[in-house]
């Protein structure tokens, strides 16, 4: 059976054999030196503060006959043969004790470091622990755990500050979602109600008469209609989610003329100021942002409004402006508007779902862009799209 080692053990191992290692490098290096420092041949001369000594001792030895030279040299032999083996006895000596203290040495202050090692390592992976509890703890339901990892800003903290702010991503997410489909769960029960309503109506009735069954028959198609374009805004939305890879050049004032052309005046007076405004993205996108601008600033307008939409280019970004007359609107309610599913007023006086401002920021936000909105003093909005802006233009169409 195979068994894994743990990250903390690999890391222990792995500083425990670098360590063997340099120290069995240092004690090499040290045996080698200390066995150059100590020759193993020594001169064969004799020392001059041993010359007198050595002199009485051969005058007593050969009293009988004078001291020889050659007697004299056998002595010498002798003495540096002594002196010689006792080089060699203390040099083996002195190797063999400097080998094995330092051999024990390093065993010791290895598994010293082992234990300093296996400490040190759980110190450094203690944040590791914390972000597994963490990813372990954090679920659909609960994603409010947090690791807030102290101490200096290196790696691990950056690690751990990471993983928090993904958390914070995904917490906002999913509640987000959640109420994104309660929001579209209750916007969907009000057709399929209204359905409902008008067949038991009918049905109810012993024999019905050709002019209700005509008249359920348009309630049904009007609540149809109703639903198809909630699910086809709801598409976009949630496909605006993805990223786009279309970089198509397009111009905001093309898109504005396309979005202008077939509208019915219903009374009030659109004004345009329609400059170059470069950009990339997907031009189907784009275009249903427009129209959700101009759609929402004539659905909330008042009877002889107005309606402004200019494009401008301001150095790195292009501007697509709508302003619009209408009832006033609270400062604290702008940003509630870009929300799914929020309006101003009841459903009832308007036949919006509440989705044109959002589809509008999730365009936005797509194509890199920003969204600016300012409640106007005399009733209204004015709303600005920021989107990068390119050089290139699109290409002129040809003449006609």
């Amino acid at each position: 059976m195979r068994s894994h080692l743990s990250a903390r053990s690999r890391l222990t191992l792995l500083y425990v054999s670098l360590f063997a290692l340099g120290g069995a490098t240092l004690v090499v290096i040290t045996y080698l030196l200390v066995a150059h420092s100590l020759h193993s041949r020594t001169t064969t001369t004799i020392p001059r503060a041993i010359q007198p000594a050595l002199g009485k001792c051969l005058q007593a030895a050969s009293q009988r006959g004078g001291v020889r030279s050659d007697v004299m040299q056998k002595c010498a032999q002798v003495y540096a043969s002594g002196v010689q083996a006792g080089a060699s006895a203390q040099r083996s000596t002195t190797l063999t004790h400097l080998l094995t203290y330092s051999l024990l040495s390093l065993a010791g202050v290895t598994l010293l470091a082992a234990a300093a090692g296996l400490i040190v390592a759980g110190r450094i992976l203690r944040p590791v622990h914390r972000l597994t509890a963490a990813a372990r703890a954090a679920s659909e339901q609960n994603l409010s755990q947090r690791i807030a990892l102290q101490g200096p800003r290196d790696e691990l903290r950056e690690l751990a500050d990471t993983f928090d702010t993904m958390l914070e991503r995904l917490d906002r997410a999913f509640t987000s979602q959640r109420q994104f489909i309660a929001n579209a769960s209750h916007e969907l029960r009000t057709p399929l109600t209204l359905m409902r309503t008008a067949i038991d109506v009918v049905l109810a009735k012993p024999k019905p008469t050709h002019d209700e069954l005509v008249s359920m028959a348009a309630d049904v198609r009007q609540a149809v209609d109703h639903a198809e374009r909630l699910i086809e805004a709801l598409l976009v939305l949630a496909r605006n989610e993805q990223a786009r890879a279309l970089t198509d050049p397009l111009d905001l004032a093309a898109l504005a003329e396309d979005a202008l052309e077939g509208r019915m005046a219903n009374g009030i007076t659109t004004i345009t100021t329609l400059d170059e405004a470069p950009v990339t993205g997907d031009g189907v996108l784009l275009e249903r942002l427009v129209a959700n601008l101009l759609d929402n600033a004539e659905r909330y307008n008042i009877a002889g409004g107005t309606v402004e939409i200019s494009t401008t280019a301001h150095d790195a970004t292009s501007v697509l402006r709508v302003v619009n007359t209408g009832a006033v609107v609270p400062a604290d309610m702008v940003e509630r508007l870009f929300l799914p599913f929020t309006r101003l007023d009841d459903r009832i006086r308007h036949d919006g779902f509440g989705l044109g401002l959002a589809l509008v920021s999730s365009i936005a936000a797509v194509h890199g862009g920003t969204v600016d909105a300012t409640a106007m003093p005399t009733g209204g909005l004015d709303i600005s799209v920021r989107l990068p802006r390119i050089d290139n233009a699109p290409p002129a169409s040809p003449a006609t």
